[in-house]
């Protein structure tokens, strides 16, 4: 391991490498021309590039982003006993001198005392405002660079490395960065926007399958926010990106990240239509809150939260009883589960009450119309209550005879290896 810090925590249980699942073919994408998605957003703007062997010319990118000889680069331990090696040698040959800083990997990492790790790690080697810190990894590691990147001396540059399928398509892209607390999910956080987000489709190659499926969960939202081609496309062809084959692989990539990048341009502090963004994460992070960050993974919570939040629409006269099966049946066929188990309404209101997404004591949702539309509107706590006791009644009523076994919150079968 080239020197740098070294962050050890207890683990979060996990493998200790991401190993390839052998169920699924390899991914060459030798022959896919680099694509480029601007963000646009003035002198803000940077663009989301594509292209497969991205990561082995990352040196050669960063030319035109940075001055500075010195980058931080921010990974966890699974992904840096795959690619970090590599990442140095990029940058090292492209004459920069690059400093290691490998967390833990899982969201028990995005805290304060994390942060703070990082702060000590630049402060140490001496980074400076022009300095830059690259994020190599997924959701979590961009989360918590980005957030390090906006406070270290009031905002240094950073640039986005994703390398699972959740942070290719959506937590790399709109400078959301952040860390979450006992009581809810990214209540600490900054809006700062990354110099470039560099996606390299092969890093998917090592992706376990859990990832790969969770991933879809984001994939699957922005069609029914924005897209109703789009949704029929991921109909069509789920049984081909479950095999992670090549050509719909990389549209799917694509069409998600020009989702996102036109609705952040159009609200980049999430003031208005940007909140769209959020239609299954209402209830996705409050089972992610209530299950403390263990057992759930984000991507298998906002695929409960896609079906869950469609059917409390349905409930509200929102929308048809088709939409809701729509949906459910795309997500069950992704491999997600679909259920809320093992949740009591007070526990799981008042995760949603502690969320980010509340105004005025309000919860502020997203509910489909149909299939490329939404709405966003408050729900009152009566409301929610009456559908999720109408849905769940039977399952939570006490039995005197035989129980039936309980999965935890979330928790499928068929979403497993």
């Amino acid at each position: 391991m080239s020197p740098g810090l070294i962050i050890q925590e207890e683990s979060d249980g996990r493998p200790a490498l991401l190993i390839l699942d052998q169920e699924k073919p390899s991914l060459s994408m030798a022959g896919v021309a680099e694509q480029i998605v601007p963000v646009t957003l003035g002198e803000r703007s940077y663009d989301i590039v594509l292209h497969s062997g991205l990561l082995a010319r990352v040196g050669d990118r960063l030319r035109t982003l940075t001055t500075s000889p010195k980058i931080g680069v921010v990974t966890d331990r699974h992904v840096a006993s795959r690619y970090l090696q590599g990442t140095l040698r990029s940058l090292r040959k492209a004459g920069y001198d690059p400093i290691p800083i490998i967390l833990p990997p899982g969201e028990r990492t995005k805290t304060l005392g994390t942060i703070a790790k990082i702060i000590d790690a630049l402060a140490r080697h001496k980074f400076e405002r022009q300095s830059l810190l690259l994020a190599l990894g997924g959701g979590v590691i961009g989360d918590v660079t980005g957030f390090a990147a906006a406070i270290y001396q009031r905002g240094i540059p950073f640039v986005q490395v994703p390398t699972t399928l959740v942070a290719q398509v959506d937590s790399s892209v709109g400078g959301k960065t952040g860390v979450d607390h006992r009581l809810g999910k990214n209540l600490i956080g900054a809006f700062y926007q990354p110099r470039a987000v560099l996606i390299d489709p092969l890093t998917l190659r090592t992706l376990p399958r859990r990832e790969w499926v969770a991933g879809l969960a984001e994939v699957i939202k922005y069609g029914i926010i924005a897209d109703e081609e789009f949704f029929a496309f991921l109909e069509q062809e789920i049984p081909a990106l479950l095999k992670l084959e090549e050509e719909p692989v990389i549209h799917v990539i694509k069409r998600s990240c020009e989702i996102k990048a036109q609705v952040v341009a159009a609200d980049e502090r999430e003031s208005d239509c940007r909140r769209i963004l959020n239609y299954g994460h209402t209830i996705g992070h409050a089972l992610e809150s209530l299950a403390g960050y263990r057992g759930l993974i984000h991507g298998e919570a906002v695929g409960i939260g896609l079906v869950q939040e469609a059917d409390l629409a349905c409930h509200m006269g929102l929308c048809g009883r088709e939409v809701v099966e729509r949906i459910r049946s795309l997500v069950q066929r992704a491999g997600l589960s679909d259920q809320v188990s093992q949740a009591s309404f007070t526990s799981l209101w008042g995760a949603m009450q502690h969320d980010k997404k509340v105004v005025g004591g309000r919860v502020i949702g997203v509910w489909p119309v149909r299939i490329g539309e939404v709405v966003i509107r408050p729900i009152e706590q009566e409301v929610c209550a009456e559908w999720f006791q109408g849905k769940y009644r039977r399952r939570n009523r006490p039995s005197g005879g035989r129980q039936q076994s309980k999965r935890p919150v979330g928790r499928k079968a068929s979403a497993r290896r």
